[in-house]
């Protein structure tokens, strides 16, 4: 049932038209074409549908069902190169979750359900990323949304939150001396928090690539908005061990949330670089 929901949100999400009262006589139009939707929808449930035959071990089911409104979202807006991105991440985070993944479990800093991220982690990881997809789509319609600082925003969600996840889950494992921004105190490796230099180096390699595929793709036009994906995503994640150590709690500012103000954070910078 949930999962016949989830299509019919999805389906009238990529079809209604509608107006935005403070812009007046304006019709949205996403870019979305049906041959995009359609393309879209079976890349998407097939890779869904194989991975949970095979027994994937990545999502919990509502998670993997999430991942395929998230993976629809980008597709139809803004088509495979805006999907793969966010899939390069995912390959890249889920190894990185996997390192050492018993040795964290013994110690107690392991990701909950072995690693298995949920439809809170896909939203807290890739909801910047739909909208800076969806109002992307809407740039042919509206002047005021710049179509290359879009781009650039998607590219540093991503950038930051492969960052993040890749700095955290090989500090977990391999983090020698980690300490706490606020105070500089030394603490056991999976504290909230915590940074390493073993994974603040992982974290800035996995931006690398990602900021990489971004010029691959075209959506990272130069060196110049190279080198702002890698700032944006240094400061955005730096900003998030800090926001962990001070702020994260179980209630408003939870894990996910931080995620979300993370990404956020990564996208903005990289504009307010570039403008």
């Amino acid at each position: 049932m949930k999962f016949i929901k989830c299509i019919l949100l999805f389906a009238t999400f990529t079809t209604v038209q509608s107006f935005v009262p403070i812009i007046p006589k304006k019709t949205i139009k996403l870019k979305a074409v049906p041959e995009t939707i359609a393309t879209s929808i079976a890349v998407n449930t097939a890779i869904a549908t194989t991975a949970q035959v095979k027994g994937q071990k990545s999502l919990t089911l509502d998670g993997l069902v999430n991942s395929w409104i998230l993976g629809n979202i980008l597709w139809t807006t803004n088509g495979f190169e805006a999907w793969s991105t966010c899939a390069l991440y995912f390959l890249i985070g889920n190894t990185a979750t996997k390192v050492k993944m018993d040795e964290k479990e013994k110690n107690g800093i392991a990701e909950k359900r072995k690693g298995m991220r949920g439809p809170e982690n896909v939203w807290g990881s890739g909801a910047t990323a739909a909208i800076c997809c969806i109002l992307l789509s809407l740039s042919h319609q509206f002047e005021f949304l710049d179509e290359g600082l879009l781009k650039l925003a998607f590219i540093s969600s991503i950038a930051t939150k492969t960052s993040d996840t890749t700095a955290s889950e090989i500090g977990k494992a391999y983090g020698k001396n980690c300490f706490l921004l606020t105070n500089l105190t030394m603490v056991p490796p999976g504290t909230e928090g915590a940074i390493s230099l073993e994974g603040t180096s992982a974290g800035i390699l996995a931006s690398i690539v990602i900021g990489l595929y971004g010029l691959k793709i075209g959506y990272v036009e130069d060196v110049n908005q190279f080198m702002v994906v890698l700032v944006s995503a240094f400061v955005a994640t730096t900003i998030e061990s800090y926001l962990g150590a001070t702020i994260q709690d179980d209630k408003f500012f939870t894990n996910e949330m931080i995620n979300f103000i993370n990404t956020s954070i990564g996208a903005i910078v990289a504009v307010l670089l570039c403008i």
